[in-house]
């Protein structure tokens, strides 16, 4: 069965999960649960953000522990014959202001680029690690991690995720920004329970009202809170998994906790000596949370972002990719050409064009599927740069794109998005083009196929006015021939995609050629 490796450099720890899953996907048909079998477990407390919540940078210390840590689980994952690793930093990194030094030198010790993720990322990654251990297909569920540097609050219905939001509420962050004192003071505690609120504050009025059938918390916070809760020593943590603890028991350990010194706090059962420093503001979340929302209890996975990790690959490497966007993509992509002013039945048509030229040309440009979906995310994205100017558009598009928060999407995919979005119209790629440059081999080949496809996608829509209906592609002659199916006037619409000849024959080494017939014929 096929191998991944999972790496969470996050602010408070540095995790690695290696697992094997079985054939299929890792939601199944019927959201059936995956089999997914963990070969090797590592984590190590590094507190990388203790100092880029203090000082705005991660220093030099913490960064040569991490990459300890990481050069350790490199040998570890390196054993094993992954078919892919992803590794991914969060909260902290994403703060830090020397991020290109922490990123290039992590980089280095996993033996793997690691990663920037943004909170809607981690959130999405984390609902589908849970959802793949512990699936909910029928349910609404509220699921909350508590990182060292943020908290994602995530809405789950039949299994996918409806809505997510990721606040700057770790337990690192909240450590190190409040609670100075040894117990805490009421006038800390108050100020802290303040700041909580008013970070939740922008997700209450979407949670008040809805009737969650489960609540469920991940992250080490959540077992030590649940596990103090049980009496459950650390060496048998394990048992917390999907152990329920009470509001009004979430109510009384915080109270204990915070009367208590960091030395009484580390003779708590269940609570380690390095959680013991963090572990107030942790469970203070998950009681705001519980009490403003009046939810009864919260149960605990184990699960979290690193299975989500093994999942997204698998889905991406295991056979399963198809060259269509999946409901979370479409939705965010569509949510992203809506907020700049695009069409969206325009964008849906151009979609279209782009899956059916995807598929019926991939004889010629042999490309894997998933370079399918980029080819569909552009088709939504391409004309977004409008928003900002109508002169030079192509370039306002990817820089959007660029700098847009495209969950569900790689880094290496949303750059390679942005670049089809930037050559969409104008000069084809060229060694003076930087951007181009940088991208690897492979996304460099795949950038060159699919621009002339796109371009085509765009002419098929010229008008505007949806004139073509469908479009086949004949390969058997000389020339690659476009045949559109219409009933209306497509003068246009021929012009635009003819145009596209040049390119296509400077990257294929076939000539162009369209012909029109009428529906029905």
């Amino acid at each position: 069965m096929p191998q991944y490796a999972a790496v969470d450099l996050g602010s408070n720890s540095v995790r690695l999960l290696v697992a094997e899953v079985a054939p299929g996907s890792p939601h199944g048909k019927g959201n059936q649960t995956p089999k997914l079998t963990r070969l090797a477990e590592d984590r190590q407390v590094t507190r990388v953000g203790a100092s880029v919540f203090h000082s705005g940078i991660v220093s030099p210390e913490a960064m040569t522990e991490a990459c300890a840590v990481l050069e350790r689980m490199r040998a570890t994952w390196q054993k094993f014959d992954v078919l892919g690793i992803r590794a991914v930093a969060t909260s902290a990194t994403r703060d830090a202001g020397n991020q290109a030094e922490f990123i290039e030198r992590a980089s280095a010790a996993i033996g793997a680029p690691v990663e920037i993720i943004s909170g809607q990322e981690e959130a999405r990654l984390i609902h589908l690690g849970v959802e793949c251990v512990w699936p909910h297909p029928k349910e609404q569920v509220l699921m909350v991690d508590v990182g060292g540097g943020s908290a994602e609050v995530i809405v789950a219905e039949s299994g996918r995720l409806a809505a997510a939001w990721s606040r700057p509420l770790g337990s690192v962050r909240l450590q190190e920004t409040f609670l100075q004192s040894d117990p805490p003071t009421k006038i800390e505690l108050h100020r802290l329970r303040e700041f909580i609120e008013e970070k939740l504050a922008v997700a209450m009025p979407r949670l008040r009202g809805r009737q969650f059938q489960r609540v469920i918390g991940t992250s080490a916070s959540a077992s030590a809170m649940v596990s103090a809760v049980h009496r459950i020593t650390r060496p048998k943590r394990d048992q917390a998994d999907r152990l329920r603890a009470t509001t009004a028991q979430v109510r009384r350990l915080y109270k204990e906790l915070t009367q208590k010194t960091l030395d009484e706090r580390r003779k708590v059962t269940g609570i380690g000596p390095r959680r013991a420093e963090i572990i107030i503001p942790g469970v203070a979340v998950f009681l705001a949370i519980l009490e403003t929302l009046n939810l009864p209890a919260i149960h605990y996975c184990a699960a979290g972002l690193r299975d989500g990790l093994v999942a997204d690959l698998a889905e991406r490497r295991g056979g399963r990719d198809t060259a269509q966007l999946s409901r979370e993509q479409k939705a965010v992509v569509e949510a992203v050409a809506r907020r700049f002013g695009v069409d969206l039945r325009h964008a849906r048509k151009l979609a279209e064009f782009g899956r059916g030229l995807f598929a019926s040309l991939e004889p010629l440009h042999r490309l894997p599927p998933y370079f399918g979906k980029l080819l569909e995310a552009a088709c939504y994205l391409y004309d977004i740069g409008h928003f900002i100017s109508d002169t030079s558009h192509h370039k306002h598009s990817q820089y959007i794109v660029s700098n847009s928060d495209l969950a569900g999407f790689t880094d290496s995919e949303r750059h390679l998005i942005a670049q089809l979005c930037r050559y969409h119209r104008k000069a084809m790629p060229n060694q003076r083009h930087s951007d181009f440059q940088v991208l690897g081999p492979e996304n460099r080949r795949a950038l060159l196929l699919l621009i002339p496809l796109l371009r085509l996608v765009d002419g098929l829509d010229r008008s505007r006015a949806q004139r073509v209906d469908s479009v086949t592609c004949d390969l058997s002659g000389a020339d690659v021939v476009l045949r559109l199916r219409s009933n209306m006037d497509t003068d246009l619409e021929q012009w635009a995609v003819e145009r596209v000849a040049d390119p296509f024959r400077q990257v294929y080494q076939r000539g162009l050629a369209v012909s029109v017939s009428k529906e029905g014929r």
